[in-house]
């Protein structure tokens, strides 16, 4: 088959073209899906709680994402500014997965526990309250809204069904866990356990 017959047969190229993508994309995916370390959470690495869990709703709602990558590549400066590199196992819970690549503001990947509750308030209401330079647009009305706790119920219900091990304890929680807080604490409390699991367990 001659390219030129190709070039001129528009249908018959665009089938090739379909067919070559897809093998080159099965050949990538599917290794990965019987990888342990792709499919297995890394050690200390369990599904979020559900207050952090309707945090990483509002982290994904309000696109935080378009700025903030979640992934700490191999590379030796990447590594002292931010840590340890990020594996695959530390995002087996996260649906969707946070990664990432745009970094107007920094990685996120190890945020948790380096700076305080408070520090993140003032933060996220009006940014330049503590970081001058900073473009982020605040988020004040987060101190408003609440989550709602049947939502948070019906996802982590149906997390369960792809494999998530929440237990009854856990729904019988929710409640609790969700009371009298708002969509800023929810927030709060997903950024302050990003990356701190799996950091107490790596050497």
């Amino acid at each position: 088959m001659s390219h030129e017959f190709l070039e001129k047969n528009i249908g018959l190229m665009a089938v090739l073209i379909v067919i070559v993508i897809a093998i080159g994309g099965l050949v990538e995916i599917v290794p990965l899906m019987y990888q342990a370390q792709a499919i297995e959470p890394a050690p200390g690495v369990k599904p979020y709680a559900p207050l952090q869990l309707a945090g990483r709703d509002v982290y994904v709602r309000e696109g935080c994402y378009g700025c903030h990558s979640q992934m700490i590549r191999t590379l030796a400066s990447e590594n002292l500014r931010y840590g340890p590199y990020s594996t695959a196992g530390e995002s087996v819970y996260d649906r969707p997965f946070q990664w990432g690549s745009k970094r107007t503001g920094p990685d996120l990947a190890r945020v948790g526990g380096r700076y305080s509750d408070d520090w993140h308030r003032v933060h996220l209401t009006n940014p330049r309250n503590v970081v001058p330079e900073s473009n982020m647009p605040g988020y004040p009305w987060l101190s408003e809204a609440k989550p709602d706790p049947a939502l948070i119920e019906r996802k982590m219900r149906t997390l369960r069904t792809l494999g998530h091990p929440y237990t009854d304890a856990d729904f019988a929680g929710i409640g609790a866990a969700l009371q009298d807080k708002t969509e800023m604490d929810a927030l709060i409390a997903y950024l302050q356990g990003l990356g701190v699991r799996a950091k107490e367990a790596m050497p």
